[in-house]
C-alpha cells in the first residue's frame, strides 16, 4: 500500500522517482490565505501549468474551494486550461493579447491584462469593431520595471481619457518586486505609486498583492489577490516560519549500492573523494529531471530520519549520496529516499541550489512518475 492507503500501480513501483501532489494540501493553502484577506477576493495563478504541478489538476480544486479568478501568462495555457474550469469562472492573461490574436481572446471568453498602451488601443480598437465594451485588466507599473504601463504611458491615458473607451475595467493592477522581504523600503514606495495612480485613473476595483503581499497586510490586499507560489506550498515570507501546508514531497529509487575505499573519487570532474571507506548509493534523479546541477556537493537525503550527503556532481539521470549512516542492509536497490519531503522543503532544497523555491517547482521533470493525493478530501 502507498502512504495514502492506495495500492501502487506498477508504473509507479517501477518509476526511477515518485512526485507526490497534495492537492488537499492547495485547498487548505488557498483558504488559508482567502482567510488573511478579509473581504478582499482570493484569485490563483496558476501559469507555467500551475506551477508545474499539473494546472489541469490543480484549478478544479481551486474553483471547487471557491476560487473565481485564475490567472496565466501566455495565451496558449488559457486556450489549454479552460475547458477544466466550470462556467462563471474569470481566466485572465498576465501577457495580454499576442499582437493579432485580440478576436481569439475574445472567442474563448478570455480576459486580457493590457500592459501597454499598443496593447490598449488594440484591444479598444476590437471593442468598437465589435459595438460593445470588452472586458480588461489594467496593468500599471509601480516599480518592477517589467511590465504594465510606463509613467510616461500612465500620463497618457490620463491626459486622454478618450484612450479607456470600449474598456470594462474590471480591475487596475501592479506587481510587487520585494514583497517577500517585509521590511523592503520599495514595497512602501510601490504601495504609495499604485494608490496615486488609482486615483488619477478611472474609478476601478484594485489588485496589488501577490502570494508574499498577503502577508504584508490589509494595506496591500485592495479588492483582489493574487498569490500564485503560495497555494504551492512556499515559504511567502524570508526568515519567517513557513505558514502554509506543504503540497509536494519527491522520493527517488536506489539503483545500485557500492562500497569504495578512502581516496576513491565519486562522479564527473571527481568533484569529490572519500575520505574514508564510504557506503555509496546511486540515486534516479537528475538535471534532466529539474533535480538542478547547483545541488552538486552540496544537497542532503534522508531515509527515514537518517541525513544522506549529495556527494560528488548531480548528472543527467542520478546523483550519488553518502549512505555510511546506515546499517547495512537498511537501504536496497529498490528503496526509495526522500528528496523533498517531511525532513526537506522545498524551501530548504532551493536553498541548498542557491535559488528560490519558484525555479525548484517549475523545473520538476516529466519523468517523474506523479501521484496526486488528496482528491477526495479536497
Amino acid at each position: 500500500m502507498g502512504p495514502s492507503g492506495e495500492m501502487p500501480s506498477a508504473r509507479q513501483e517501477h518509476a526511477g522517482a515518485v512526485l507526490t501532489i497534495d492537492l488537499a494540501a492547495i485547498r487548505a493553502n488557498y483558504r488559508l490565505l482567502q482567510g488573511r484577506l478579509g473581504k478582499a477576493s482570493c484569485a490563483a495563478v496558476v501559469k507555467a501549468d500551475a506551477y508545474g504541478l499539473g494546472a489541469a489538476r490543480v484549478a478544479p480544486v481551486l474553483a471547487a474551494a471557491g476560487c473565481t479568478h485564475f490567472f496565466v501568462a501566455h495565451l496558449e495555457e488559457a486556450l489549454a486550461l479552460s475547458s477544466h474550469l466550470p462556467e462563471g469562472t474569470a481566466l485572465y492573461v498576465l501577457h495580454g493579447p499576442p499582437v493579432g490574436a485580440e478576436a481569439e481572446l475574445l472567442a474563448h471568453r478570455l480576459v486580457p491584462v493590457l500592459n501597454s498602451l499598443p496593447q490598449l488601443d488594440a484591444w479598444t480598437a476590437l471593442a468598437r469593431a465589435r459595438g460593445r465594451p470588452l472586458p480588461a485588466l489594467l496593468q500599471l507599473d509601480t516599480g518592477m520595471s517589467r511590465l504594465g504601463l510606463s509613467h510616461e504611458e500612465v500620463k497618457a491615458v490620463i491626459d486622454d481619457p478618450a484612450r479607456l473607451e470600449g474598456l470594462e475595467l474590471r480591475y487596475v493592477m501592479s506587481h510587487l518586486a520585494c514583497a517577500e522581504v517585509a521590511d523592503h523600503p520599495l514595497n512602501e514606495r510601490q504601495l504609495a505609486r499604485f494608490r496615486e495612480l488609482c486615483r488619477a485613473l478611472p474609478r476601478a476595483p484594485a489588485s496589488f498583492a501577490n502570494s508574499s503581499a498577503v502577508f504584508l497586510g490589509p494595506d496591500y490586499h485592495f479588492d483582489l489577490a493574487r498569490p500564485g507560489a503560495a497555494l504551492y506550498g512556499v515559504a511567502p515570507t524570508v526568515g519567517r516560519p513557513n505558514p502554509l501546508a506543504q503540497v509536494v514531497s519527491l522520493a527517488a529509487r536506489v539503483i545500485q549500492l557500492r562500497t569504495i575505499p578512502a581516496g576513491t573519487s565519486v562522479g564527473y570532474n571527481a568533484r569529490w573523494t572519500a575520505p574514508e571507506l564510504r557506503r555509496i548509493a546511486t540515486v534516479a534523479a537528475g538535471y534532466a529531471d529539474g533535480y538542478l546541477r547547483s545541488l552538486s556537493n552540496r544537497a542532503t537525503a534522508w531515509f527515514g530520519d537518517t541525513l544522506l550527503p549529495l556527494v560528488g556532481g548531480v548528472s543527467m539521470d542520478t546523483i550519488t549520496l553518502d549512505v555510511t549512516a546506515l546499517r547495512d542492509g537498511e537501504l536496497q536497490p529498490g528503496s526509495l529516499v526522500e528528496l523533498i519531503g517531511a525532513h526537506h522543503s522545498i524551501d530548504a532544497l532551493a536553498e541548498q541550489a542557491g535559488t528560490i523555491a519558484y525555479e525548484v517547482l517549475t523545473s520538476l521533470g516529466s519523468r517523474y512518475f506523479r501521484r496526486y493525493v488528496g482528491e477526495e478530501d479536497a
